[in-house]
């Protein structure tokens, strides 16, 4: 009876290492990717003067780390950008920790780059060091369109008007285009940061709206608001605006104006509204 016993402890502790060491002999799937959309429309095209539509849903096990996107003149994949012309080079760090995700980003193609063919490369790095690259072939055309969307603002703030913590800043109207609307950005910007309207963006002001989604290619209504004081704003991949004090992405008692943007899908121009300043007293 004793010897049953120990024979029944022996093999239950060695069937217990045995599932141990199996258990850590297991290794956590490298991310994927799927769903992936580049270009408008996602024709793997885009244009000097607008910006390039990127999305995918990425699933990672092991959680995303990093996110990187790397653009290249065909064929010369290890050259600098200063020798050869424009290149991409950006990692996206806002999808740490998360297990799923829809990225959905936007990089504005500049005007000086060269035309031409280009490699896409869109690798996610998980927290286990597994990664998982795409690539894709990108056409930069010169512009199809010469005329940069219009804006027309039907409701906003009074100039001047001061907004204090819990209360509602919202504006409205619509944009429309010739051909076929390519973003559109409603951003509140600090007066004092000086930026020009080219320079603002979701990355250095308070997003109230930011969509490449529209009622039709050629005419989209808005409504955009936020409410003074809130912990992220409404960009595509909310920001916190509890700290960052130095810079746009945070709630400041000082003057602001908001500011509508919509660029042009075939690179006709960007149109801008105009500032309707507003003040915080937080």
């Amino acid at each position: 009876m004793q010897y049953n016993i120990k024979l029944i402890i022996l093999t239950l502790l060695t069937a217990g290492i045995l599932f141990s060491c199996k258990k850590d002999e297991e290794t956590i799937a490298a991310p994927s990717i799927s769903d992936f959309e580049l270009g408008y429309d996602n024709s793997q095209i885009s244009y000097l003067g607008a910006d390039l539509h990127m999305e995918a849903n990425v699933v990672a096990e092991g959680k995303i780390n990093t996110i990187r996107v790397t653009i290249h003149p065909e064929g010369e994949e290890h050259k600098s950008t200063a020798e050869e012309g424009w290149e991409i080079d950006t990692t996206y760090s806002s999808f740490y920790g998360l297990k799923n995700t829809n990225f959905h980003e936007h990089l504005d193609i500049p005007t000086t780059a060269d035309t031409g063919h280009y490699h896409f490369h869109f690798i996610v790095i998980d927290l286990e060091g597994n990664s998982t690259e795409m690539e894709k072939e990108l056409l930069i055309m010169k512009p199809a369109d010469t005329e940069a969307p219009v804006i027309t603002i039907t409701s906003h703030p009074e100039e001047n008007q001061t907004f204090s913590s819990g209360q509602t800043i919202t504006i409205s109207g619509s944009i429309t285009d010739n051909l076929a609307l390519g973003g559109l950005y409603v951003g509140l910007v600090r007066v004092d940061q000086n930026l020009s309207n080219a320079d603002v963006s979701s990355a250095n002001t308070i997003t109230l709206l930011h969509t490449h989604e529209f009622d039709s290619q050629t005419q989209h209504s808005f409504t955009a608001q936020i409410v003074v004081g809130a912990a992220q704003d409404n960009n595509t991949t909310p920001k916190d605006l509890t700290g960052n004090l130095d810079g746009g992405a945070a709630w400041q008692s000082a003057q602001y104006y908001l500011l509508v943007k919509s660029p042009d899908a075939f690179g006709g121009g960007t149109a801008f509204s105009e500032h309707y300043l507003i003040n915080l007293n937080l």
